[in-house]
């Protein structure tokens, strides 16, 4: 397997998009435990049944939407974010940085070619997953629905490569990689000799 180099270019955009990303699943995660719509409105109800307030299932729904609204923007602003840096990410390798790498090149390895399919997928799960966030927002409103169906799948890629790319990199480490953790961190292998 080759000995690779990060550069700081690469690791800028590379620990950039996986903070966006973590950042996103936690916007989705309390999206659907914590911040659910049903469970915020049930908290409020509680604390309507200890005064002499009422409100409607309706109306408490629409005011757990508007506290959570805060936390759904930052979902929003990550999806800007995000964008911005897959579309920096897909313009570096016209300048000699983070090339994408062809699963097709025979003189690969089983792993290394596995490997470049998981990545050519999962960019293409990603673009999929800003697009259809991108028409939610500023498409038709014909279209809002079907493409917040597609763009909810996006949890389960994102989850999936996050294990699959953590667990990788942890193989690697501790079997023919050792200081790949460093490198990427660090831009440069612990052991290597200056």
């Amino acid at each position: 397997m080759k000995n690779k180099n990060y550069s700081a270019v690469y690791r800028i955009i590379h620990w950039s998009i996986a903070i966006s990303m973590v950042l996103l699943l936690i916007t989705i995660l309390l999206r659907l435990t914590w911040m659910n719509k049903n469970n915020v409105a049930e908290i409020i109800q509680n604390y309507l049944n200890t005064t002499d307030q009422a409100l409607t299932q309706d109306q408490l729904i629409v005011l757990a939407k508007k506290i959570r609204q805060p936390m759904w923007d930052w979902h929003i602003y990550l999806g800007y974010v995000l964008t911005g840096l897959f579309t920096i990410r897909f313009f570096l390798p016209f300048f000699g940085e983070m090339k994408l790498q062809n699963p097709f090149n025979k003189e690969l390895i089983l792993k290394e070619k596995f490997q470049n399919w998981i990545y050519l997928i999962f960019y293409g799960c990603v673009v999929i997953s800003l697009s259809t966030g991108l028409l939610i927002k500023f498409g038709s409103k014909e279209l809002k629905s079907s493409m917040e169906e597609i763009h909810l799948l996006s949890i389960y890629y994102l989850v999936a490569f996050i294990i699959l790319h953590i667990g990788g990199v942890l193989w690697s480490e501790f079997t023919n990689q050792k200081g790949i953790l460093s490198k990427i961190v660090s831009g440069n292998r612990k052991n290597d000799e200056k």
